[in-house]
This record gives C-alpha cells, sequence and structure tokens, in this order.
C-alpha cells in the first residue's frame, strides 16, 4: 500500500481506487482521514508460512499483463495476505524511521511512497471484488480487514520520528535540486501528515485515534446495511396488466425464467426505467417508497449509524483546528471553504427551482383535477410531457445505442482525441461478462495500461457506476502500468438479446471512460499522485467532460447505428434530441443540489450541533425546508442511502459534481469555439495537462493551462437551459 493510502486514511486501497464514481454512483466505503499515534500498541499480528502456502497474492503476477489471478484467488487467501502484508509494511516503515543516515529524498519520502507494495496488491483486488462479487463470507471480512487497516494507518501518520525525518527533508526542499515530480511528491507528503495530524499532541492523537477506529467500523455498517436493504426489496407481479406501458425489452429483462412472473427490484437502472415507464401509480408508489426508504427501519436502520458518523467527524474536525468536517475537507479543495460552495450551489438553484416549478405546472396541467401530482408521478408524467412538447420518446433512441458500439464509440473519441488503440485480449476476469483491452500509445508503441469492463447488475454488486484499479502507476524503477476498470449496472438483456441502451446510460459510459483515461494515461511516476489524484471538485472534470462527445453529430454518425438495420441514427431523431436535452433540467438539478446541500449541511455541524440529532429525517427535513426544495422532489440521495458521503469518499464533497460541471461545460465550450471537436492543439494540452498530469500541480492551475483561463459559469448555465435570453440588437 503506498504512501497515498496511507496518508490519505485508513482502508484507502480501496477508497481510493473506487472513488471515481459517476454521477449516478454509490462509491465505495470510507477511508478514515486520520490515523492513530505511534504510542498505541499495534495488535500483534501472526501468520503462519502454512496459512501462505499456495496463496495466490505471495506470487508474482507476470502473465497476463499482470492481471491478478482471479480463479486462484479464494475468499479464505484474503487475510492471511493482508496480514502478510500488514507485517512487511510495519518492517519497511521501521526502516526508514531508524535509518541511521540523514534523511533524504530517497531514504525518506520516495522509500514511503514505495512502501507496503504487497498490502496494496491484495487490496486493490479485496477492493473491488467485494464491491462487484461480494458474498456473506467477504462481508465478514470486511470488519475484520478495515479495522486491522484503520490502526495501522494510524500509527503511521502519528508516528512521531517518522514525520521528524519528513519535516527534515520537507526543510531542505529549496535546496535539494528536486525536479518537478519530486518536488510535488514531498510537498504532498509533507501536508498530509500535518492534515493527518502528525503535529497534534499526544493526548489529541490519541482522542483521534479513538474516532478512527470507531468510523471505521460505522462505515462499513452503513454501507452493508444499504446493500442487504437494497437486495432485500423485491416487487414480484403476477398479472401483466400490471406492467402497462413497460417496454418489451425491459418485460423481458425482468420476467422470471420459465413463470409467468416479473420482479421489480430497486436497483438504480430498474427503478429508473419502471417509475419512467410504468402506468400502475400504484406500483410506482410501492416502488418509490422502496426506493426512498430503503435503510431507514428495522435491523438495515442506518439512521442511528449516520448521526453518530456525523458527530464523530465533528468532533474529530474540532480536534484537528477545524470549524467543521465539511471546514477540514475543503480546506485543499478547489472551492476552499464549504460557505463558498454553498453559495454556489444556491446561485445555481435559484433558477432550477423555477424551471421546476414550471415543470410541474406543465406536469399537472396534463393530469388535470384526477389526482396532485406527487414524487412517484415526477419521472413518468415528465416523459409524458417530453413526448408532447418535443414529439420525443427516449426509447426510440435504445435501439441505436447497442453496448458494444457505444463503446467502440467511446474508444473512437479516444483515439482521434489522444492517438491510443484499444486492441480485445483475453486475460482472467472475476466473472465472466468482464471484457479486456490492452491500451496502447499509437505513436510510440507503448503499452498504457488494461481497461476492463464490468456492465451488468447482479445481486453481489453494488449498485451505480465507477471506475476503480487493480494495479496503480508507477515509475520507481521499474514503469509499471495500470489495471483499470469500468463498472456499470446495465440490466442484462433476456437470452439471446442484445444490450440496448438509454441515453443517459450511454453518457455515463462515456463518464466512465473518461475516468478510466485519466487512470490509463497518466505519466506520473509517483503512485502518491498518479492517475485520478486530485481534489474531488476536480477529479470528476476529466470524467464529465468525456460526455460531451456523446452526443456530438460526427461522433453519433461512428456509433449510434440501429442494432438489426445498421442504419445511422437519423438526424430528425438526433435533432429532437438536442432540442429535449434541456428537458427537465429543474428537476434534475434540484435533485442532484438537494443531495448536496444535505452533505454540506451534516457536515457543517460543530460537535455541540451534531450531539443535539437525534432523528435523521426530522433534520434532513429541516434542511431540504430551509432550502425551499419542492416536496414533489426528493434529493437524489436521502441520508440512510446516501453511501457517497457516509460510506464513501465523498463527505462533504457531494458538490463536486456540480462544480466540476463548470469545468467540463467551459473546457469544451473551447473545443466547440475552435470549430473541431478534435482540435489538435487543444487535445494535446487536455492530454498533457489533464489526463496526464494526475496531481502533478494545484487544480486551477492544470486547467487553466489547458483552457487558457480560468472557468466560467456561463456555459454551464446555457447547456441547462437556465442562462437569461439576451435582447437581440438591431
Amino acid at each position: 500500500m503506498t504512501t497515498k493510502h496511507f496518508l490519505l486514511g485508513s482502508a484507502a486501497a480501496l477508497a481510493l481506487s473506487l472513488s471515481a464514481c459517476s454521477k449516478k454512483a454509490d462509491p465505495a466505503p470510507e477511508a478514515a482521514a486520520v490515523t492513530e499515534p505511534a504510542s498505541t500498541a499495534l495488535p500483534d499480528i501472526t501468520v503462519t508460512d502454512a496459512e501462505l502456502a499456495g496463496n495466490p497474492f505471495r506470487a508474482a503476477w507476470t502473465d497476463s499483463y499482470g492481471v491478478p489471478p482471479f480463479s486462484q484467488i479464494k475468499d479464505e487467501h484474503y487475510l492471511p495476505a493482508v496480514k502478510k502484508g500488514l507485517l512487511e509494511l510495519r518492517t519497511e516503515i521501521s526502516a526508514i524511521e531508524s535509518n541511521p543516515d540523514a534523511p533524504t529524498f530517497d531514504n525518506t519520502i520516495v522509500a514511503l511512497d514505495q512502501a507496503g507494495g504487497a498490502l496494496t496488491k491484495v487490496m486493490l483486488t479485496f477492493g473491488n471484488i467485494t464491491n462487484t462479487d461480494t458474498n456473506d463470507t467477504l462481508s465478514a471480512l470486511e470488519s475484520e480487514i478495515y479495522p486491522l487497516l484503520t490502526r495501522e494507518t494510524d500509527a503511521i501518520s502519528f508516528n512521531p520520528d517518522l514525520f521528524k525525518r519528513v519535516q527534515a527533508v520537507y526543510a531542505q526542499r529549496d535546496r535539494l535540486g528536486l525536479d518537478e515530480q519530486d518536488a510535488r511528491l514531498l510537498e504532498l507528503t509533507y501536508r498530509e501528515f500535518v492534515r493527518n495530524g502528525a503535529a497534534l499532541a499526544p493526548d489529541v492523537k490519541a482522542q483521534v485515534a479513538e474516532i478512527n477506529a470507531e468510523l471505521s467500523g460505522l462505515t462499513t455498517d452503513f454501507g452493508r446495511n444499504l446493500l442487504l436493504s437494497t437486495k432485500a426489496f423485491k416487487l414480484e407481479v403476477a398479472d401483466p396488466a400490471q406492467l402497462a406501458g413497460l417496454s418489451d425489452d425491459f418485460r423481458n429483462a425482468i420476467k422470471v425464467d420459465g413463470e409467468d412472473k416479473w420482479v421489480l427490484t430497486v436497483d438504480r437502472s430498474v427503478y429508473e426505467t419502471f417509475m419512467t415507464q410504468g402506468e400502475n401509480r400504484e406500483l410506482r408508489q410501492k416502488m418509490f417508497d422502496g426506493y426512498r426508504l430503503r435503510a431507514s427501519s428495522g435491523e438495515f436502520d442506518n439512521g442511528p449509524i449516520l448521526i453518530r458518523i456525523a458527530q464523530l467527524r465533528a468532533k474529530r474536525a474540532e480536534l484537528m483546528g477545524y470549524k467543521s468536517h465539511a471546514a477540514y475537507q475543503l480546506a485543499t479543495r478547489m472551492a476552499k471553504t464549504p460557505e463558498q460552495a454553498e453559495a454556489f450551489l444556491v446561485s445555481v438553484l435559484t433558477p432550477a427551482l423555477e424551471r421546476a416549478k414550471e415543470e410541474r405546472a406543465d406536469m399537472q396541467a396534463m393530469i388535470g383535477d384526477e389526482f396532485q401530482l406527487e414524487g412517484q408521478d415526477w419521472w413518468h408524467y415528465a416523459e409524458k410531457v417530453r413526448a408532447e412538447k418535443y414529439a420525443f420518446d427516449g426509447n426510440v433512441l435504445k435501439p441505436y445505442f447497442e453496448l458494444g458500439a457505444v463503446r467502440q464509440g467511446a474508444f473512437d473519441v479516444a483515439t482521434k482525441l489522444f492517438n491510443v488503440s484499444f486492441t480485445p485480449i483475453e486475460v482472467e476476469t472475476w466473472n465472466p461478462v468482464v471484457q479486456s483491452w490492452d491500451v496502447e500509445d499509437l505513436a510510440t508503441g507503448e503499452h498504457l495500461g488494461v481497461f476492463m469492463a464490468d456492465m451488468y447488475a447482479r445481486d453481489s454488486k453494488r449498485g451505480g457506476a465507477w471506475m476503480s484499479t487493480f494495479r496503480e502507476a508507477s515509475n520507481v524503477g521499474e514503469n509499471i502500468r495500470p489495471i483499470v476498470s469500468n463498472n456499470l449496472n446495465l440490466i442484462t438483456p433476456a437470452k439471446g438479446e442484445p444490450t440496448l441502451m438509454a441515453y443517459d446510460e450511454v453518457e455515463t459510459l462515456f463518464h466512465e471512460f473518461g475516468h478510466g483515461l485519466h487512470g490509463l494515461l497518466t505519466k506520473i511516476k509517483y503512485s502518491t499522485f498518479s492517475g485520478l489524484d486530485g481534489p474531488r471538485d476536480y477529479t470528476e472534470f476529466p470524467a464529465q467532460l468525456l460526455e460531451h462527445w456523446a452526443g456530438e453529430p460526427e461522433v453519433l454518425a461512428q456509433y449510434a447505428r440501429h442494432y438489426e438495420t445498421g442504419e445511422i441514427i437519423p438526424q430528425a431523431l438526433v435533432d429532437k434530441m438536442k432540442a429535449a436535452s434541456t428537458f427537465n433540467q429543474g428537476f434534475e438539478t434540484t435533485e442532484f443540489i438537494a443531495a448536496s446541500l444535505l452533505d454540506l449541511r451534516w457536515h457543517m455541524l460543530s460537535p455541540e450541533e451534531a450531539a443535539a440529532i437525534t432523528d435523521a429525517r426530522a433534520f434532513e427535513k429541516q434542511v431540504l425546508d430551509d432550502y425551499g426544495i419542492l416536496p414533489e422532489i426528493e434529493p437524489r440521495y436521502r441520508s440512510q442511502y446516501f453511501s457517497h458521503i457516509f460510506a464513501g469518499g465523498y463527505s462533504a464533497g457531494y458538490y463536486a459534481y456540480l462544480w466540476s460541471a463548470i469545468l467540463d461545460s467551459d473546457g469544451f465550450a473551447a473545443f466547440k469555439q475552435a470549430g473541431d471537436i478534435y482540435d489538435p492543439e487543444l487535445a494535446g494540452k487536455l492530454k498533457k495537462w489533464v489526463y496526464e498530469s494526475g496531481g502533478l500541480r494545484e487544480a486551477d492551475e492544470l486547467y487553466r493551462n489547458f483552457r487558457g483561463s480560468d472557468p466560467t459559469i456561463e456555459p454551464l448555465l446555457e447547456i441547462r437551459g437556465f442562462a437569461e435570453e439576451k435582447p437581440i440588437e438591431g
């Protein structure tokens, strides 16, 4: 496990590898932010040679591009390999700390970056598998392994002798003759030690360590409750009349083989499709409640857990010298303060709410006096109004968006922008549905990495969409290239049928592929800040930017072909899609901002304010009322299933998707202004300063180097249809 993992928090091999989630993803369990004092005795860890015999994590993975030998890895291999990795890490850290030579950049800073390789190897695989193919055994292992990591990483960040060596090197930084990457590694290493509490008094470190230990268990419990409550909901339908409005392909996908029965779940893809298409209002109500009430009562109730998480984070922030957890989190991000992030959200919420009220009125007019529009009706009647206003039915698009063709379209965009190729390869995978490609630089023939794709939903897989890594890039002594995966949750089609995608699923595929490219193209030699490194409100930018190419006419002409006839998507249909692109943006923007404000308000609490909360729903309702969120619009994530912030790496950072939308809207505007969406000069700057640069410089500087200026909000407002119409002069 590299220094990046330790200094950015416990369990971070998992959290960081899975942090690049799409706008609809549920990310992985969160790393604790800071760590335990060295004075606190670490638990004895023992592992025998017999326990390690035949363990695939102890062998070199030299075949098949270094992809893990998944068929050899059994559940019982993880814990012994983790224990051995922890013991080796202790030896490596001890060697750095007790080195009799004076601290140098190589023997301290680079040594920290390289420490824990064996542990990283097992944890990246463990973290990915527990999110794609989990079971009861793996779930139990999470509760055992992550506390071990928390204690170990705590000991590293709070080790006073280790910090003294880092301080000594940092004090000489201007005299060491370091190149840019070396200097950045030193800067980030020192900064993270300080932010993680290395300079705190011993008694304060002990308090923070206790908080971290409790948080490690709570965030794991939160994620497990959400997974179990989501999988527990199944709505069986025996009367086909109740499925009125559903498309044939969706009906076939949810039908039980060999039975006249259909099963609805609250996996996001199933939920959205049913809520949009389903005519049966009673079933929509059941689905609506099933989705929004997950993990809110009974044995899987996350309410008490999330309150305790908020209380602990608030107390920890105070111990670290910050006003709130949000203030701590945003100190190194582009937004800088929670107040600035909140003000930004409110500035976009104002026009979004006005648009949402217009959308509500249009739907109520269609319903008439039959009933009052409620939350379970919005998706369904929005689609009806869209069809009426624009003569546009999104389902008509699906035959033109077959998964294989869409993915090839994304590959083609990457080839034209960045001169890279994707060649199918046969390597081991963790599930039979996974496909793999070798990625190469076409100019040099250099192997850039392996790209793997896991596209389908299943009960063992968490919801949403995300990018992760099985191996990170590093070029210290040996040039190691990354192994990257993209994960979606598409509905598995009926046997023999193609996988046809809705356009928002197409955008999600491009989004996650943007994250994948950010990981694959990196030219940073230190894993501490290679690939997707950077502040949360910047790392979504490279992913969201790539979405813009998906809908460009010349790109659609390449990949959007009817799966049966090969016909290119008709321009008239594209025009209708474009005309309808800002439809329902009031709802979509409001539901997102509502969740973002919930996140900020939970994490702007002082310890005293957090301690006074006893009812999570009451707090949530008060926040939504404070900002005037329409009662018909649920936040994209209610608190009890908001895994981004209570079991993932987005605490006080969910706003980042919209903040990054300023960057991606402004960034793509540069290509449009150039008159060529593949403009070579712009593409070169984009590749160099964004996709290749990781965390080489501060995020605002990287953006300016690409764009030539700071971003403006106008392109974002225009894309969402919120820009004020200017009078025509003359």
